[in-house]
């Protein structure tokens, strides 16, 4: 009966570290999404929230902004802007974690 007390607090120990490596590995995701989309705040405002002629970005379906960077990078949505080029910089996951990012922005809310 000790034996299994043990095996089974020594299982959630693990499971409980396991748990902390993935959220410090989200958040290691997070930071890189947030440098890359740094780069798009010229345009977008920070965060995404942008208050001129350019469309905001933050706190939009992630899902619509990577299909729409997809189609910028892929050259099925003309581009008046510098969209097409910016896109064409990153792989498709890099792509698909940017629009997380703003997906998920505070500075829409």
């Amino acid at each position: 009966m000790k034996s299994r007390l043990h095996s089974g607090l020594l299982a959630l120990a693990l499971l409980a570290s396991l748990g902390g490596v993935a959220s410090a590995s989200a958040q290691t995701l997070d930071r890189q999404a947030r440098t890359w989309a740094a780069s798009c705040a010229g345009c977008h405002g920070s965060g995404g929230s942008s208050q001129g002629g350019i469309p905001p970005i933050a706190g939009r379906d992630a899902e619509v902004l990577y299909r729409a960077l997809i189609e910028f990078k892929t050259g099925q949505r003309p581009a008046a802007t510098v969209m097409h080029q910016h896109a064409k910089g990153y792989t498709d996951d890099e792509l698909k974690r940017i629009a997380q990012f703003f997906a998920t922005s505070n500075a829409a809310k």
